[in-house]
């Protein structure tokens, strides 16, 4: 509205115009402040169920100290972590009652009344001024340092992470508190979580630190629920600590966690004929078992190992020995060996076992679909298949009479050619070496498609049909007799000839249909005349080909 005097009119249009903004402001500041107290209420009720699931685990962990002395130094640990990790959960919620109290009018400056307030009833969720006050961050170029602020909040932090850290490594020292290598790794990565760290961003001309990447100048919706949220993480660590420390102990309920079905048979090579046995049964492993717990040892016997011999030690993977060696022997193959299991009081029991298996050489089989050989100008469906490999890591690879090979999954292809004479197949499997051929290329012969001919009235070509049955066809349909094969033949065009009472009667005509004027000839047919069929049929392939038939007309 620049230029020239308003009027009253203008005036009172420019005011609803600045009002209307304002208010579409604070309608979107409203519906990002929801969003807080979404994410808020979802803390809450998972600090309750954290809290609630620490509680169960402690007293499990407490209950499993009996009969077991192994495990009470895992415990007491466990017990002082959780005092220093509360110790910070109660300042959080202390701090958060004392920013609620400055800055909620309800509160009345009284951090008890405050400590009870639901967020979404406060009237002052939106007051970023206040709460940046309380936390002495209002002038970021000067922090405060003191009690109840967030520099002191981020001391807690840290001295709580630099104690938890402290505590695991003296622990990993110490035989009575040993812990397996990845749970002493997998538990300091999980302590960095709660330890500050700066986002180190420029905003005009203050570079942010971690104190002011959560509260400054934000609502106090947002900083009530990044409170709650670090009160959430405090929880996790704890239910972390618990798990890992009780897991150590060997105090767990069930300390086999991986309960599988297993078949072991004496030969997975069974020729036509034989009987094929095997023992079925359930076997127990701990994901938690690595090389310090158990060793597979393969060459040595149980006496072998307890002197101290190694033989060759096999991987342990998710609790299980897993032994791989190379086949390049043929025939059957035997091995043999000893777990040594780690006992809790550090003795060790060993249990021998002893395995056989058959090594064959590559060999690949390759079967057309329907016929015996292949057709060029139509899809031909192929199954291929090797000895012990799955079919979804079967390749197939072709050569000769323009063929195109198109996989379909798990060992079924597609081949078209272009041309015919012979075609070699090659059956590869994937392996984790990379692809391997499954024996020599295997020889198919491609042929052409037969040449089609026309059926009526259900007939390949009749050489005679009675009156009546030639008055009922209705079109005319094609294929190829005797062949098996699936192939799709299409009359496009046909020609009709007979004799009625003597005189030629000719009809023509597109596609498999007769007209009415075929279908009078054929009806007025003389008994003893032939009638002609000429047509012109479409292949699978392509290509068009004439055909002609000649019927006798019998009574």
């Amino acid at each position: 509205m620049a230029g020239g005097k308003e009027t009253p009119r203008q005036k009172m249009i420019g005011m609803m115009y600045l009002v209307l903004t304002a208010l579409l402001a604070m309608n979107v500041s409203k519906q990002i402040l929801q969003g807080y107290l979404s994410v808020n209420e979802s803390l809450v009720k998972s600090k309750k169920n954290l809290e609630e699931n620490n509680k169960r685990v402690a007293e499990a962990f407490q209950h499993a100290l009996e009969g077991n002395a192994a495990a009470k130094p895992y415990y007491e640990k466990a017990q002082q972590a959780q005092k220093e990790i509360n110790e910070v959960y109660k300042y959080i919620g202390e701090l958060r009652a004392k920013i609620v109290a400055h800055t909620e009018p309800t509160a009345q400056e009284n951090e008890k009344i405050a400590d009870t307030l639901n967020l979404r009833h406060m009237e002052k969720i939106d007051d970023y001024d206040i709460p940046s006050h309380v936390l002495g961050i209002a002038e970021p170029k000067e922090p405060e340092k003191g009690p109840f602020t967030a520099y002191e909040l981020r001391q807690k932090l840290n001295g709580l992470h630099d104690k938890l850290v402290a505590m695991v490594d003296a622990m990993q020292k110490d035989p009575a508190t040993k812990f397996l290598d990845d749970d002493y790794k997998g538990i300091k990565k999980k302590f960095e979580s709660i330890k500050p760290t700066d986002s180190k961003r420029v905003e005009d001309g203050v570079e942010f630190n971690w104190e002011m990447d959560n509260f400054y100048h934000l609502p106090l919706a947002a900083v009530y629920t990044n409170l709650n949220k670090f009160q959430n993480d405090l929880k996790n660590i704890e239910a972390e600590v618990l798990q890992v420390f009780s897991g150590a102990s060997g105090k767990l309920a069930i300390k086999f966690d991986a309960i599988k079905a297993r078949v072991v048979a004496p030969s997975s090579y069974i020729q036509a004929g034989q009987k094929y046995t095997a023992n079925i049964f359930l076997a127990a492993s701990s994901s938690k078992l690595a090389s310090g717990d158990m060793e597979v040892l393969v060459g040595v016997d149980s006496a072998a190992a307890a002197a101290g011999q190694k033989g060759t030690n096999v991987d342990i993977i998710g609790g299980e020995g897993v032994y791989e060696v190379g086949t390049s022997g043929m025939g059957d193959q035997e091995y043999k060996g000893v777990i040594k299991y780690k006992n809790p009081d550090g003795t060790f029991k060993y249990y021998p076992f002893s395995g056989a298996y058959k090594v064959a050489p590559p060999s690949a089989a390759v079967s057309a679909d329907q016929m015996n050989v292949f057709y060029a100008g139509v899809p031909n469906p192929v199954t291929a298949s090797a000895a012990g490999v799955s079919p979804a890591d079967i390749q197939v690879s072709a050569s000769g009479a323009g063929v195109r090979v198109s996989p379909k999954g798990n060992g079924k292809f597609e081949f078209n050619f272009s041309g015919t004479g012979d075609c070699m197949v090659t059956v590869s499997a994937k392996t984790k070496d990379g692809v391997k051929a499954q024996g020599p290329p295997i020889k198919f012969r491609v042929k052409p498609l037969p040449k089609p001919e026309l059926k009526l009235s259900g007939k390949f070509a009749p050489s005679e049909l009675k009156k009546g049955e030639l008055a009922l066809i209705g079109g005319l349909g094609a294929g190829a007799n005797g062949f098996d094969f699936q192939a799709n033949y299409v009359v496009m065009q046909w020609e009709v000839t007979a004799k009625n009472n003597g005189k030629l009667a000719n009809a023509t005509g597109n596609g498999p249909s007769l007209d009415g004027a075929a279908k009078q000839a054929l009806s007025k047919a003389d008994v003893g005349s032939r009638v002609y069929f000429d047509a012109k049929i479409k292949g699978p392939d392509g290509k068009v080909t004439s055909v002609t038939t000649g019927v006798k007309v019998l009574r």
